[in-house]
């Protein structure tokens, strides 16, 4: 069973907050050999929140929700990771429906952008985002961004 926790910034404890980097920095820096800096200030931004999915002590998963207007006109859904031992159980669609939930509970009237992925495009498709760019690079990965009307 997964426990969820949404947390602004500086409601996060130490221990949380060095779980939490320590999955995002995992999975983007050293699995997807991104050197990138990893930390900004959108953490920080008091609107933000960082979802967290834990079984037991362990944080399995995690995600970045940002107000409408951080990072695009809607709110916002990134930093989506999933610890690796966790991939392949269903993991990441309770993650992603979490995330979706929080989003609309907090900002009830925006849409939902995200830049995902390319080829998690499907995945996210399976939630009501559709594409609303042509593929582009960050970071040498290919991006799309998406979008999930209200």
């Amino acid at each position: 069973m997964i426990s969820w926790q949404a947390k602004q910034f500086k409601e996060l404890t130490t221990n949380e907050l060095f779980e939490l980097l320590k999955l995002r920095v995992d999975v983007f820096v050293v699995e997807q050999n991104c050197a990138y800096p990893e930390l900004d200030e959108k953490d920080r931004h008091a609107e933000s929140r960082h979802l967290m999915g834990f079984k037991g002590d362990t944080l399995v998963a995690c995600a970045r929700l940002l107000a409408p207007g951080v990072s695009y006109p809607s709110a916002s859904i990134g930093r989506v990771a999933t610890k690796e031992d966790h991939r392949g159980s269903g993991m990441g669609k309770l993650l992603m429906a979490e995330a979706i939930s929080h989003c609309e509970s907090i900002w009830p009237t925006h849409a939902i952008e995200i830049g995902a992925q390319e080829y998690l495009k499907r995945f996210y498709e399976g939630f009501g985002f559709v594409s609303k760019s042509q593929m582009y690079l960050e970071d040498g990965i290919p991006h799309i961004d998406m979008k999930r009307a209200v």
